[in-house]
């Protein structure tokens, strides 16, 4: 039903506004083109969700990074449940000053001129506030699809986003094949590219390391505990596609910051991080190669706790054969850790890489080419992985009853 209410909300357009004139401007803009694309074409129709989810994960990234600079927050994310809720509050707020920023920068920066009155400043306010509040709810959608659903809200309304452009794709491509600017090889070539990142994202997705443990024998009472051998699965991409979305939501930044700056500076962006024209896709490829490097390691240092892992480990009786337990266990996961870190960066930085290059030379730019289908795949794992744990719960629960 979430999903419902977001698709209808990315379909109703915002009241007097152009829809037609802004369709032009993210036709012939890359930038927007991309941007476009991850709210589910809400943007280029003016529709309620237009700023998509963007700066709630903005708003993430900002407060995850703020965490280690500041002791008082990283207290807070240790805290327990409460620190939790305190931690999400400050990311709800931070939201809604990128979402303020935002909707007033595409509202008088880019779409003035398809505003039905463009000079009224009560009219301005209103668009904005209703771009905000929109925001806010598909913040609220996200945070409801976590909590109640499969998976992360924001990557599922992202990854809806992403595949309701599909058929749209399909008409493009077909209507290229057909006046012959796009070649038969050349789209053969597009879709075994599109296939091997599949089974590539898949692969990788899927790929853990298994760390052996073994459970000393102890005796407790009459009975006899452990002595039994065990694993710690590693995956070999432990952070999935959050690195992906996370650099992809931060390059689309300084667009924003460029609105508010006048013509000159959205000409430098659209010349130097306009990721389908050159010198700017080099740029822009190579900033986003090093975010997701970046936010690989970021996100797997706060998702997986090697200290807590090896304490459980030693409190346990458990023990990795031929490492000491305590200080030597933690040294050794982290460079397991490390080294399957920077071979998930990699493999992800490369995938989106090889498609937005095919996509540059092409000269075609489709929902499921590079980043996005990383996302979409990536995202459909996850939520398969979701949907069997349920199942077994619930297999569980029904056994129990």
């Amino acid at each position: 039903m979430m999903i419902i209410v977001f698709r209808i909300g990315a379909t109703i357009p915002v009241p007097g506004v152009d829809t037609k004139l802004i369709g032009d401007m993210v036709g012939d803009n890359s930038l927007l083109s991309l941007y476009n694309m991850f709210t589910g074409g809400a943007f280029s129709n003016f529709t309620l969700f237009a700023l998509g989810i963007g700066p709630a994960i903005t708003a993430s990234i900002i407060i995850q990074l703020l965490t280690i600079g500041f002791e008082s927050l990283e207290e807070l994310q240790k805290s327990g449940e409460e620190g939790k809720k305190k931690i999400n509050k400050y990311t709800k707020y931070t939201a809604l000053v990128l979402a303020i920023l935002q909707s007033s920068a595409i509202t008088i920066g880019i779409v003035r001129s398809a505003l039905a009155e463009p000079n009224n400043p009560f009219y301005i306010a209103t668009v904005i506030m209703t771009l905000v509040a929109s925001s806010m709810l598909l913040m609220w959608i996200g945070d409801k699809i976590t909590e109640k659903g499969l998976g992360n809200g924001s990557s599922i309304l992202i990854f809806i986003g992403i595949i309701s452009g599909i058929p749209k794709d399909i008409t493009v491509i077909s209507s290229m094949l057909q006046d012959g600017s796009l070649s038969i090889i050349a789209f053969v070539l597009l879709s075994i590219v599109i296939f091997l990142t599949i089974m590539a994202v898949t692969y990788i997705q899927e790929a853990t390391r298994k760390i052996p443990v073994q459970y000393a024998k102890r005796v407790v009472g009459r009975k006899l505990y452990g002595g039994q051998s065990s694993h710690i699965p590693m995956k070999v991409n432990q952070s999935g596609v959050m690195p992906v979305i996370f650099a992809t939501s931060l390059l689309a930044f300084p667009q924003t910051m460029a609105m508010f700056m006048g013509a000159d500076a959205q000409a430098f962006v659209q010349k130097y991080l306009n990721p389908m024209q050159s010198p700017g896709v080099w740029i822009y490829r190579t900033l986003e190669l090093i975010l997701i490097v970046f936010f690989a390691y970021f996100y797997t240092t706060v998702s997986f706790n090697t200290e807590d892992v090896a304490n459980n480990m030693k409190n346990n009786g458990g023990f990795i054969p031929g490492i000491r337990p305590g200080q030597n266990t933690i040294d050794y996961l982290n460079k397991i850790l490390s080294r399957l870190t920077l071979a998930g960066a990699l493999f992800l930085a490369s995938v989106v890489m090889i498609s937005a290059i095919v996509a540059y030379f092409m000269e075609i730019q489709i929902s499921l080419a590079g980043t996005s289908l990383l996302i979409v795949v990536g995202v459909a794992l996850e939520l398969k992985r979701q949907l069997e744990s349920n199942l077994v719960m619930r297999t569980y629960q029904g056994f129990l009853k």
